[in-house]
C-alpha cells in the first residue's frame, strides 16, 4: 500500500509500505478515507523528537471503514464508518478504568525510552514515533487498530467523514483542556493558539457556559475563522498588549481559565523568543515555553492552567514563582479520547460542534508531501491539510 513516511528532518516521501494485517485478536483492520495533519506533526518533521526512524509512516487523525475483523472484537463489523482515537489503549488497566486513556499501561509497546525520560511511560499513540510505541500512523491508505472495541467508534448516519474526522484528536484535545481546565459557567476563559485544538478549546468552554473566550494567535486567517465559526473574541499578540487586554475583559482580575494550545515550538514577537529559539536550536533546551510563560503570567490569582501543546523535555526559564504564589492549579495531559469521542459525536450530529471549516486543504495523499508544506509554513492560508488515501 502507500503510506506518507518520514526520511528525515523536512524530508517526507510517498512510497510502498507493507499492509498492516491482524496480529492480536482485538485488532481490526481500517481502510482510511480520510487522515489529517496535526500540529504536533510539525515537531517530528523538523526533528524536535528524535525518536523517529526512516521510513515509519506519519499520521494519527483518522476516520475509515472497517475491512478486517479479529476474532475477539465485538463492537465492529466489516463496513462500519469509525472515527478513531489518536491514542491507543486497552480499556483494562488502572488508568483507563479511571478514564486517563492516554496513561495506558498496555497501548505503549516501546515503554522503556518514556520511561528513562519522564519515570513512567504514556500510552501509545498511533504515527507518533518509537518513544510513543513506534506504532504505524494514518496516512496510509490502511491501518492496523489495537483494542478496537476501546478506541475506535461508529460513526453516526447524520455525521460527515470530514465532520467526525475532527474527533479523532483535535475535538478530544480541545475539549479536554476545557473540561480538566475546569471552566465553568460564568467564567472568562483565554485560549493561546487559533489552530485546530485552540478553536476547539473555546467551542468546549463556550458550550461549557464560560462568558468571555477569548483566543490569542497572530495569523489573522486564523482568527477570522474563531470569530466566524467558533464564536468567540479574539487578540493578535502582535498588535496589542495581550496581558492589558484580558485584564480589562475580565474585571482587572485576568482569566479564570488560561489554556495553552500552542506547543514547544511556540512564537512570540518579544526578545525572549530569539533567546527560546537560539537555545531550542541549539538544543540546549528541547522546548520552547513562551505559551505557557504567557499563560501562568496572565492567569487570575488562584485560577487554571492547563496546557494542551505537545512538549517532549526539559524547558528554561519556568515561572514556577508565579505559579506558586499565585496559587494556580496547573494540569496538562496527552488527549483521552475514548472519554470524550461518543460525546462529540453526538454534539457534531446536533450541529453543537462544527470542524468543516478547519480542512481548509483537501488533497489525495500522493500530495501529502505538499501538504505538509503548506500546513508548516501557513501557506495559502492553510488550517490544515486533509489527505485522501483512495484519491
Amino acid at each position: 500500500m502507500k503510506a506518507l513516511t518520514w526520511q528525515g528532518v523536512n524530508k517526507l516521501q510517498v512510497e510502498k509500505v507493507p499492509d498492516p494485517r491482524i496480529i492480536n485478536t482485538r485488532d481490526i483492520i481500517v481502510k482510511v478515507t480520510k487522515t489529517v495533519t496535526c500540529g504536533s506533526d510539525l515537531h517530528l518533521v523538523g526533528g524536535y523528537i528524535p525518536f523517529m526512524k526512516a521510513g515509519d509512516v506519519l499520521g494519527h487523525e483518522f476516520v475509515g471503514e472497517v475491512v478486517e475483523v479479529g476474532p475477539n472484537v465485538t463492537n465492529h463489523r466489516v463496513g462500519d464508518r469509525v472515527v478513531v482515537s489518536s491514542f491507543i489503549s486497552c480499556g483494562k488497566c488502572w488508568y483507563c478504568a479511571q478514564e486517563l486513556y492516554s496513561l495506558c499501561d498496555n497501548g505503549n509497546q516501546n515503554p522503556a525510552i518514556t520511561e528513562e525520560l519522564w519515570g513512567f511511560a504514556p500510552g501509545g499513540c498511533f504515527g507518533y514515533s518509537h518513544a510513543m510505541g513506534g506504532n504505524a500512523g494514518s496516512h496510509a491508505e490502511y491501518i492496523r487498530v489495537p483494542f478496537a472495541d476501546v478506541g475506535a467508534f461508529p460513526i453516526p448516519d447524520g455525521v460527515s467523514d470530514l465532520r467526525a474526522l475532527f474527533a479523532s484528536d483535535s475535538a478530544s484535545t480541545g475539549w479536554m483542556g476545557a473540561d480538566l481546565g475546569n471552566v465553568r459557567p460564568g467564567d472568562v476563559v483565554a485560549v493561546w493558539g487559533a489552530g485546530a485544538v485552540g478553536q476547539m478549546a473555546a467551542r468546549a468552554a463556550i458550550l461549557l457556559g464560560a462568558e468571555r473566550v477569548i483566543v490569542i494567535d497572530r495569523y489573522e486567517y486564523r482568527l477570522e475563522q474563531v470569530r466566524r465559526y467558533i464564536g468567540a473574541e479574539t487578540l493578535n499578540y502582535e498588535q496589542t498588549d495581550v496581558g492589558g487586554e484580558l485584564r480589562e475583559r475580565s474585571g482587572g482580575r485576568g482569566p479564570d481559565v488560561c489554556i495553552e494550545a500552542v506547543g514547544m515550538e511556540a512564537h512570540s514577537p518579544g526578545p525572549e523568543f530569539l533567546y527560546d529559539q537560539a537555545k531550542h536550536q541549539l538544543r540546549l533546551q528541547t522546548d520552547r515555553p513562551t505559551a505557557v510563560r504567557e499563560a501562568i503570567y496572565n492567569c487570575r490569582k488562584g485560577g487554571s492552567v492547563f496546557v494542551l501543546g505537545v512538549y517532549a523535555g526539559v524547558v528554561d526559564k519556568f515561572p514556577l514563582g508565579a505559579m506558586m504564589n499565585k496559587g494556580l492549579t496547573v494540569r496538562s495531559a496527552q488527549m483521552h479520547g475514548q472519554r470524550y469521542i461518543p460525546m462529540l459525536l453526538e454534539r457534531m450530529e446536533k450541529g453543537e460542534l462544527l470542524t468543516e471549516h478547519l480542512a481548509t486543504h483537501i488533497m489525495p495523499l500522493k500530495q501529502g508531501p505538499k501538504g505538509y508544506e503548506l500546513f508548516k509554513e501557513k501557506k495559502d492560508n492553510c488550517v490544515r491539510a486533509v489527505f485522501e488515501p483512495s484519491a
